[in-house]
């Protein structure tokens, strides 16, 4: 663990101390680094916790997860140098120390054993995230959105606290392992669900559950594109491994509380893919297809079986890389024509025919084509949901369809088509952002030769 923390957080002295001329450089060549050593962590292994110390240890749940928000660091500073090239170069130091100083409350909180630093390493995320938002945002609304991240997130996460609160008063422990040992034995079977409903809601708000998603739309359209990439890929997935870290420790008496978080999550994958049929914003239309995917895993760890969780966790590792792919390619698109709106950006295929090639690709991944890992996740959860229920099969038949149908529709809008009379001629592709695209979609492709390291599933 300390041969990952200690070099990220060393990553801030250098972003603070590097010469102007070469801090981009220093600082994404440093951090790709510790990339490539944190994958090392994916070595599947047969016990149940790896490298365990007091407050932090790591499982076959963590490891993909730290392995992508420590992929993710460098691919954010890679997507930022277009956004800020014409800021004041303090003002690029505060940026990349922000995407800095949120890593390791990220891997924190991937990787705490104890529940309170959880919850603290949790919470902090939110910080230097609501800063990214507020200050770098393109639009107005960005103040806003930043009060809805912040107030969505704050009042969900107090239930949260006092459920964290009551359980080391029943338990006398917060430790996850010991925990796992010994279940809690609340008095009474009312206490018993509202603890366990107050320990989720603060997930459900975070993963999003349809119904309290309406600060993810706008966050993610109002954030610059590090922002969004850290919604997407990693700050969604804190609520998704929430979840599953949770529902590990409930008993079999609250086996009952799954079925309306369990309908609401497989309604709003149905009724997010409906919305964004209809969308006209290309990165409120992303942001509301995530909404439908984190909906499928939500329903898959409310399940709590062996494939269900295995689904689920390809589906974060999976969702985080597409959807994170797919606005970078939003913003490529904004830097050149300063316009989110489909209808004035539609036919860019033939000025930029390489990005078009990028598009493609992402938006086969978000349908879940083979030989993506998409694919696997999207079968193995609807393995484990048909044969939890089989009535299930007919929203999230329907929702793979809708994704389908909205999928063509956003490469369609974006690519072909006349292109409006207001754009003469665009600044072509240039590598910074072609090697960015490279990094997303390798790990989508090699992932699926052996999947079982982002599984969650010890070999």
């Amino acid at each position: 663990m300390l041969k990952i923390i200690l070099p990220t957080a060393m990553l801030l002295p250098m972003a603070l101390l590097s010469p102007p001329k070469t801090m981009w450089m220093n600082t994404t060549t440093y951090s790709l680094l510790i990339a490539l050593i944190s994958l090392q962590w994916l070595t599947p292994s047969y016990y149940p916790s790896k490298n365990l110390t007091l407050w932090t240890g790591i499982d076959q749940i963590s490891t993909p997860l730290l392995a992508l928000s420590c992929w993710f660091l460098p691919l954010m500073i890679l997507a930022s140098q277009g956004h800020l090239q014409h800021e004041p170069h303090t003002r690029k130091r505060t940026f990349i120390s922000a995407l800095i100083i949120i890593q390791p409350f990220i891997m924190l909180a991937f990787s705490a054993t104890e529940l309170i630093l959880f919850y603290i390493a949790f919470e902090a995320t939110l910080i230097p995230t609501l800063i990214l938002i507020t200050r770098w945002g393109n639009q107005p609304e960005r103040l806003s959105a930043g009060i809805y991240l912040l107030f969505y997130t704050l009042i969900s996460s107090l239930p949260l606290l006092i459920a964290i609160l009551f359980l080391h008063s029943k338990t006398g422990t917060l430790h996850l392992p010991i925990l796992k040992l010994t279940p809690p034995n609340p008095t009474t079977q009312w206490s018993n669900l509202v603890s366990n409903l107050a320990l989720l809601v603060a997930f459900m708000v975070k993963a999003p559950l349809y119904g309290l998603h309406l600060w993810l739309p706008k966050a993610h359209v109002e954030a610059p594109i590090a922002g969004s990439m850290l919604l997407a890929a990693l700050l969604l997935k804190l609520g998704g491994y929430g979840i599953m870290r949770i529902t590990l420790l409930m008993g079999p008496s609250s086996s009952h509380l799954c079925y309306p978080f369990l309908t609401l999550a497989l309604w709003g994958a149905l009724m997010t893919s409906s919305i964004c049929l209809r969308q006209t914003d290309l990165k409120s239309l992303i942001a509301y297809s995530s909404v439908s995917h984190m909906g499928l895993v939500i329903a898959a760890s409310m399940i709590q079986t062996h494939w269900s969780f295995s689904g689920a966790m390809i589906l974060m590792i999976s969702h985080g890389l597409t959807s994170s792919m797919l606005f970078c390619l939003a913003n490529t698109n904004y830097e050149r024509t300063h316009s989110r709106i489909l209808i004035l950006t539609r036919g860019l295929q033939p000025l930029l025919p390489l990005m078009s090639t990028w598009w493609l690709l992402a938006n086969m991944t978000n349908m879940a084509l083979p030989p993506t890992t998409n694919l696997m996740a999207e079968l193995t959860i609807m393995v484990s949901l048909f044969n939890w229920s089989f009535p299930t099969i007919i929203l999230t038949g329907t929702a793979t369809l809708l994704t389908a149908s909205y999928t063509l529709y956003m490469l369609l809008s974006t690519q072909r088509g006349t292109l409006p009379t207001h754009i003469t001629s665009t600044p072509n592709s240039n590598t910074r952002e072609h090697l960015l695209m490279t990094l997303h979609i390798i790990p989508l492709l090699a992932l699926i030769l052996k999947p079982e390291l982002i599984s969650g599933t010890p070999l």
